[in-house]
């Protein structure tokens, strides 16, 4: 039944360690995802987890995939008790994807969470802004090439009375807290 499905959109099934993988292409996914939740034979349900996946450098291609990012879904057939993995890959200088915030309405702060941490956009999205990070914040921090340190650091200046941005220092900072120092000098 899933794999005639997956047939009709040029899908590829895989199994491993007893789970079912669908990669599927990335304009074919909203179709598909569809399918397998209207479909009478497989009615998923259920969409558990949504998740963007960043490979750095290719490492996708480890799997026959040369593209950087992923969108990773997790489906749940209540009524079938079966769950199914479906991965689309998104190449790295356009990494956008149709929202499936139509057909299942939890994958709504999903994408904004992969928009967020990862940049990877969901055209016809009814909300996509940022959910974790600050709104001045610059890129997106799960990406592979995202700096360790950060581009900027937030702080609250009390003299200021509100939040400052700074350019992060890897300067040593001291480490003693400030009231052991005080009562050494006394």
């Amino acid at each position: 039944m899933l794999a005639g499905l997956a047939a009709s959109f040029d899908a590829t099934v895989t199994t491993a360690f007893h789970e079912r993988t669908v990669i599927v292409d990335r304009d074919q996914t909203f179709a598909f995802l569809r399918s397998l939740r209207d479909n009478s034979t497989t009615r998923f349900e259920q969409l558990i987890d949504l998740c963007g996946v960043d490979y750095g450098n290719g490492n996708g291609a480890l799997r026959g995939h040369p593209e950087r990012f992923a969108v990773v879904y997790h489906l749940l057939s209540v009524s079938r008790n079966d769950r199914l993995r479906v991965v689309a890959y998104l190449p790295e200088d356009n990494p956008r994807i149709k929202s499936v915030v139509s057909i299942w309405a939890c994958a709504n702060w999903y994408e904004r969470e992969a928009f967020d941490l990862f940049g990877i956009l969901f055209d016809g999205h009814p909300d996509l802004r940022r959910l974790l990070t600050d709104y001045g914040f610059i890129g997106h921090p799960m990406r592979k090439d995202f700096p360790l340190s950060g581009h900027v650091e937030m702080r609250f200046d009390e003299k200021k009375g509100r939040v400052v941005y700074e350019p992060v220092s890897i300067d040593p900072r001291v480490t003693v807290p400030r009231v052991i120092r005080q009562e050494s000098v006394e």
